[in-house]
């Protein structure tokens, strides 16, 4: 009786922690579910096509079925927008690209037109220089790439990429195969510079090829690249559709630094009046000069005269 009215209490079991219990637990029916996957996986291997697990499947498939449509039919407007959105950038993108290549290429057509023109433009003066036609005594000719054309009307001269390291000198000819360009006024180490002879202050003495008859070459002194033969007599009978060329010969004291026999131009015009001691002739030059690329220099080994 003494020990039941005792106030000592019973001990009490100890409960395990729900932190102990917890993964526990989850550990075990993962474990379960791995077993079940592996058991049902090699039961639906094993059995025939008409087994319990294959009908359950095609059940599970139909009642699904109209689930998988439904979030399809859900899905495909927000896929489909992506999907153009993406197309959309890309086609951006690509069209940046295509016109990329599209500059690149016509730069490298215009630049592969550029040197053609240029090659056959050296072609043909290297031609010219080895043909029966090309003036003797300039064994040292100089072919020069033109830097500047004329820049306008007043301005008759050009530039040249050779100069006195290449053996030009001052009052050297230049011609190309169509026929003469003009001659050099100044000239640098590498560069010369060209007096056209549509200059108007430009001369040389030129011979109708036809009659013989002999005059000087002058500008017309207006705006087009039209030449005169000046002081032709009149009892030459020059026509139209006559070449004319440089004469080679001495004007007065000083010496022509023209070669003889270089075409000039033809004769476009023929008039007269009885107050006019000479003819007039109208000569169109050959040598377009506003589309010159290259020339030649025509430079010779021989010493010059002195100039009075």
């Amino acid at each position: 009786m003494a020990a039941l009215g005792s106030p000592v209490r019973r001990a009490v079991a100890p409960r395990y922690s729900s932190k102990t219990t917890g993964p526990l637990k989850r550990r075990l029916v993962v474990g379960l579910l791995i077993v079940a996957s592996l058991a049902m996986i090699t039961v639906y291997f094993r059995e025939s096509p008409n087994g319990g697990l294959h009908g359950f499947q095609s059940t599970g498939a139909s009642v699904l079925r109209p689930f998988e449509i439904g979030a399809d039919r859900i899905a495909r407007p927000f896929h489909d927008a992506y999907n153009w959105t993406a197309d959309l950038f890309h086609a951006r993108s690509e069209n940046k690209d295509l016109r990329k290549q599209l500059s690149v290429a016509r730069q490298q057509a215009i630049q592969n037109a550029s040197a053609k023109d240029e090659l056959e433009t050296l072609r043909r003066l290297l031609k010219y220089k080895r043909g029966p036609s090309f003036p003797e005594d300039f064994p040292n000719s100089v072919t020069a790439e033109v830097v500047s054309n004329p820049a306008s009307q007043f301005d008759q001269t050009m530039l040249i990429a050779a100069g006195r390291t290449s053996g030009i000198r001052v009052y050297d000819a230049v011609v190309t195969d169509r026929g003469l360009v003009g001659q050099v006024t100044k000239v640098t180490r590498d560069e010369s510079k060209v007096t056209l002879l549509t200059d108007k202050e430009a001369a040389v003495t030129a011979k109708d090829r036809s009659s013989g008859a002999i005059g000087i070459v002058r500008h017309s002194q207006g705006s087009e690249d039209v030449l005169f033969l000046d002081r032709v007599a009149k009892s030459k009978e020059v026509k139209e559709g006559d070449l004319v060329m440089t004469a080679g010969l001495q004007q007065g004291k000083l010496p022509s630094f023209y070669p003889k026999g270089i075409p000039i131009g033809l004769v476009t015009k023929v008039g007269q009046t009885e107050l006019d001691e000479f003819q007039v002739v109208q000569v169109m030059p050959l040598v377009d000069f506003s589309s010159l690329e290259a020339v030649v220099v025509l430079v010779s080994d021989k010493p010059r005269p002195r100039m009075p």
